[in-house]
């Protein structure tokens, strides 16, 4: 019990180190990682002796080299950095089976919630799960530090509030149609319901705006009329609800997109820095796309061509987290002498995914698998 205290405060204090250095410098340094993993063999060789059972030293280096190997061809993919493999690998040197340093019950259901399978994917499963609210935080930090004009594009959706209040009146008003619509049937079917929700709100939407005044208010009045507590309710909830999802759908797209990217010159580019866009090869052309599965689709919706859904060109240099080496920023650097590309480049900054790491160890440890919970709730609802 000691010696897996110890492991886990010695995990806590790499992860934590390594979140900060990733944030501050871009990077988990090796002085880090190495000597962490030599010291995690160690310690489990040590533990499997004063236990005696070899068992734990074999599944250690088993989950160890699986893990690396792992990170390694997801390295090679450019999925993730050679930092965030290395200290993965750290880990799991460390912590190569679940830790039993809490237990606790809630709602019948014993924490933390363990797997069938190792420890060691649990943390990398909780850890890209962590990946998105660290985003939001992220990239909101960036925004309010250094790119303040982007808060006002952040901010637009709360000046259309008025428009957001009438969106949840229609909203509110489809919903009580269908619900007088589906008394009369013999049966009661949920899709069903949503489905109808889902035309009467656009059919609403685009009734003329006295019509669809007219027709809003006599429904809304009769919603209130049936329960006004429920009817207000709801629409004050519509009405966050979609403010907050256009705020989110904001910090998502086109805010993440400018806080994430910088333009660069050809003489600033440095080994390892992330293209933002995968640089195709056409024949004698060469381009960036930065066109988005979307855009793709309806490219080919209007033109017919379903090919500009799958091929884009031959990919030349890919814009994936193991950033640029030397011999590709040195066929930018010819392609811009040949006149072929521009002299502009848009560089992403690289996201730490080391605090996501961190996150996923802290929920690893104290409430367990995220995935096999949501599995288990999933099955309670459906």
């Amino acid at each position: 019990m000691v010696m897996e205290l110890i492991s886990v405060f010695i995990a806590l204090i790499v992860c934590f180190y390594a979140s900060y250095s990733d944030i501050k410098r871009g990077l988990i340094p090796n002085r880090l990682t190495f000597p962490v993993i030599g010291l995690g063999l160690a310690f489990n060789a040590l533990r499997a002796y004063t236990e005696a059972d070899p068992w734990i030293f074999i599944y250690t280096a088993i989950f160890t080299a699986g893990i690396f190997a792992l990170g390694y061809i997801l390295w090679r993919m450019g999925a993730w950095a050679g930092g965030d493999v290395k200290l993965f690998t750290a880990i799991t040197a460390l912590l190569p089976f679940q830790p039993s340093i809490v237990g606790y019950t809630l709602g019948g259901v014993a924490f933390p919630v363990t797997a069938a399978y190792p420890f060691p994917l649990t943390l990398i499963i909780n850890s890209i799960l962590s990946l998105l609210p660290f985003l939001l935080v992220y990239v909101f930090f960036i925004i309010y530090t250094s790119r303040r004009d982007l808060m006002d594009e952040f901010m637009e959706p709360l000046k259309h509030y008025k428009t957001n209040m009438v969106l949840a009146l229609v909203i509110t008003s489809a919903v009580t149609l269908t619900f007088i619509v589906t008394d009369f049937l013999p049966f009661q079917i949920i899709v069903l319901s949503l489905i109808l929700i889902y035309l009467l709100t656009m059919v609403i939407s685009r009734l003329p705006n006295r019509v669809k005044a007219v027709i809003v208010s006599v429904i809304i009045v009769y919603s209130l009329y049936r329960n006004f507590e429920l009817t207000v309710s709801g629409v004050v909830v519509l009405w966050v609800s979609i403010t907050a999802i256009q705020l989110i759908r904001k910090l998502l797209t086109s805010i993440t997109r400018e806080a994430l990217q910088d333009t660069m010159h050809l003489d600033e580019l440095r080994e390892g820095m992330i293209l933002a866009h995968t640089l195709y090869r056409k024949g004698d052309e060469y381009y960036f796309d930065d066109t988005s599965f979307t855009d793709r689709f309806r490219t080919a919706a209007r033109t017919g061509d379903v090919s500009a859904l799958t091929y884009r060109g031959e990919p030349v240099i890919s814009a994936m987290a193991a950033g640029l080496r030397e011999e590709e920023i040195q066929t930018l650097r010819d392609l811009v002498d040949e006149g072929k590309i521009r002299d502009e480049f848009r560089v992403r900054r690289g996201l730490p995914f080391a605090p996501a790491i961190f996150i996923g160890l802290v929920i690893s440890l104290l409430v367990g698998d995220l995935a096999v919970i949501l599995f288990k709730v999933f099955d309670l609802v459906f």
